[in-house]
């Protein structure tokens, strides 16, 4: 028998069910670098979100096997631009504990106070950004005059405005300049003294409020299966915080400083929120820091080095708690001036592929609210 192949044509009402396709990017939108979300909508409903990525790859892990320990440090700041000086600690902490150095006290607590001052860099950069991605114009003017505060001195300390290239194995690059921590201090409380305009015109508008409450609500058994972490995941009632839980440069004589906040509503205000308090403790953080530094007696703040470093045959796994989540770094050394291999676990790679629990079944128009909410740097993710 000669089998036949059956068509059915439907018009009108069947026409309304039929799944299409859209393409969300690859575009630049503003911070986040170059993504693409291949959406498939119902109508104005999302069905199925699929995130594409790699237009930013630049194959820095494998790059990182061709560079010795000093020159990696470049390669490592420069995945998540906004957090520059925390990739650089995760990558010399990891070859510290490889080589088994210990690092000068004034070093430990200036590279504390560093991270907490690039925190604020990071998080001021979407308090700003994201109001605007939602249509609130303002907030972008305040948060970039709070950043180049804090820029100033971060420039002034490193000679960097975004790669710092400060951190070293074994300390900092240099000591501070003559008055510097007075003038950091000034920075810490100017910023400080501001804060709350973010309060009233983010979370004191309730356009901004409509937009974000109960939308894109991410529960915390799906924070776990995704490995996500940062303001991310503890908006969504999920308590870790590495600086807390597993303590490392002077974060264990902070405790009483250290707040974890948290929220239990897992949707976008909440991670807004979380953001937003976590950017308060950082800056009281950075005072505990500078208050520390002022007690300690003048000393090194870096060892010497021979001049062909190398690391022991053997492997080592160090992360740390990155203004946007946990970053993880897995180094394996053959006992060359070289790393076998290093690999990068980021903040953002992980906490991104969340979009496809949180898009499906939501608007097209709360995409936007929903993606910005996330908090990520693509080059974090395509690193």
């Amino acid at each position: 028998m000669t089998p036949t192949t059956e068509t059915m044509v439907g018009i009108g009402g069947a026409a309304e069910s039929t799944d299409m396709v859209l393409n969300i990017g690859p575009q630049h939108p503003s911070t986040h670098g170059v993504l693409r979300l291949k959406l498939v909508l119902d109508g104005e409903r999302i069905r199925h979100a699929e995130p594409v990525i790699g237009y930013m790859h630049r194959g820095a892990e494998k790059l990182f096997e061709a560079r010795d320990y000093r020159q990696i440090i470049m390669l490592a700041n420069r995945h998540d631009w906004l957090s520059a000086f925390s990739n650089e600690l995760g990558v010399v902490l990891a070859v510290e504990r490889m080589l088994g150095m210990e690092v000068p006290e004034r070093a430990v607590w200036l590279r504390t106070l560093l991270a907490e001052l690039n925190r604020v860099l990071n998080h001021l950069m979407f308090l700003g950004s994201y109001p605007l991605e939602l249509g609130g114009i303002t907030p972008i003017f305040y948060a970039f005059r709070e950043r180049e505060e804090l820029q100033h001195v971060m420039e002034e300390v490193s000679g960097g405005r975004m790669h710092y290239m400060f951190n070293r194995v074994g300390g900092l690059k240099e000591d501070l300049p003559a008055g510097w921590t007075t003038r950091a201090r000034s920075a810490v409380a100017d910023v400080r003294s501001r804060m709350d305009r973010f309060d009233d015109l983010v979370l004191g508008n309730e356009i901004f409020r409509g937009r974000t409450r109960n939308v894109g609500v991410l529960t915390p058994e799906a924070v776990h299966a995704y490995g996500v972490s940062g303001p991310i995941g503890r908006g969504s009632g999920v308590d870790f915080d590495l600086r807390r839980d597993e303590p490392y440069l002077a974060y264990g004589d902070l405790q009483d400083t250290l707040k974890v906040v948290t929220r239990q509503e897992g949707d976008c205000l909440a991670r807004f929120e979380c953001l937003l308090e976590q950017t308060h403790n950082a800056l009281d953080l950075a005072d505990a820091c500078l208050d520390r530094l002022a007690e300690l007696p003048p000393g090194p703040v870096n060892q010497r080095l021979p001049k062909v470093l190398k690391a022991p045959e053997g492997h080592t796994y160090a992360w740390t708690e990155n203004p946007l989540g946990i970053n993880g770094y897995y180094l394996v050394s053959k006992g060359e001036k070289t790393p076998y291999r290093l690999k990068l676990r980021s903040a953002s790679y992980n906490n991104i592929q969340a979009l496809t629990e949180l898009l499906p079944g939501t608007l097209v128009a709360d995409m936007v609210a929903i993606l910005g909410s996330m908090f990520f740097v693509v080059g974090d993710i395509d690193k």
